[in-house]
């Protein structure tokens, strides 16, 4: 089965960046499609963003334009590229297989969007 650990999340202002690494290990990566999800305070976890093993993206309509989900199958490595960062950003970030399993899912990473 496969394992993560995210990280890089962190504190950043309204407009800043982060960039967001899923590391994986345990089973084939490259034939795994993979997501992240987000958790907000007192929220359901939401899909964020999700890319194929053919590097097909899909990602929520509110981050649309501001992420980019890439992967990297030579690290078994998924990457949330977070750009104009809003409050409403503000979750805890998770990556977990495409459809997302209940054994995968991570400790996940904070991500706090705030001036």
């Amino acid at each position: 089965q496969v394992q993560v650990v995210e990280s890089g999340g962190g504190l950043v202002q309204p407009g800043g960046s982060l960039r967001l690494s899923c590391a994986t290990s345990g089973g084939i990566f490259s034939r795994e499609s993979m997501s992240w999800y987000r958790q907000a305070p007192g929220k359901q976890r939401e899909l964020v963003a999700s890319i194929s093993i053919y590097g097909t993206t899909n990602y929520a309509t509110s981050v649309k334009g501001r992420f980019t989900i890439s992967r990297d199958n030579a690290k078994n490595t998924v990457y949330l590229q977070m750009n104009s960062l809003k409050p409403e950003d503000t979750a805890v970030y998770y990556c977990n297989k495409w459809p997302p399993v209940d054994s995968s899912w991570g400790q996940g990473t904070q991500v706090t969007v705030s001036s």
